[in-house]
């Protein structure tokens, strides 16, 4: 299945509370900006976040430059005058504009095509001016193998910078256990880097 077409599906399917990667409140995006001394008057990127709550938690904190890409038009939330909403497929999207913070939380672990990461990374460049700081939260290798009937990527801190090349400096990593809706635990690796 087109990719845009499953995306589409389950989000027209299920209710944000049904997906496994439901946070009421995105507490682990939120604490790793507040770690790294990010805020309302930075830039922000949320790549995949189109059924999270951070876009409008980051509204009602202040922040006024906030952009949300998705696949999924169905997946597109919260209509506030901060957020900036583009439905595009993220392989084939290139920013028209740089970021202060890009921010990715389980989108890139889809990307199990060598030249779809590609494509990924090469838009990521373009997003990303130096200094930006890019922060990732992938599957890790003891994740799960698949998710919403897709396979995935797992990954370590190591093997993120390595797709994400020498152009991007590694600040921080650490490992994060989500709680699904239903209560079973998912091993996530984040990663914050900075752009040369």
């Amino acid at each position: 299945m087109n990719p845009r077409n499953h995306w589409r599906a389950v989000y027209e399917a299920k209710r944000p509370e049904e997906v496994s990667w439901y946070q009421a409140v995105p507490e682990p995006s939120l604490a790793a900006l507040e770690r790294f001394g990010v805020g309302p008057n930075e830039s922000l990127i949320d790549v995949g976040g189109g059924a999270s709550a951070l876009a409008g938690e980051l509204a009602a904190l202040g922040w006024r430059d906030i952009t949300v890409l998705d696949i999924a038009a169905s997946a597109i939330g919260d209509k506030s005058e901060a957020i900036t909403w583009i439905d595009a497929d993220i392989r084939h999207w290139r920013p028209d504009r740089t970021y202060d913070v890009w921010h990715d939380r389980a989108l890139f672990h889809f990307l199990t095509e060598p030249a779809d990461r590609a494509n990924y990374t090469e838009a990521l460049r373009a997003g990303a001016h130096k200094d930006s700081l890019v922060i990732l939260a992938t599957f890790a290798l003891d994740g799960p193998e698949k998710c919403s009937d897709l396979p995935v990527r797992r990954y370590d801190a190591e093997a993120i910078m390595a797709e994400l090349g020498d152009e991007f400096a590694l600040v921080e990593a650490w490992r994060q256990a989500h709680v699904t809706p239903w209560g079973a635990e998912q091993s996530f690796q984040w990663a914050a880097f900075n752009r040369r």
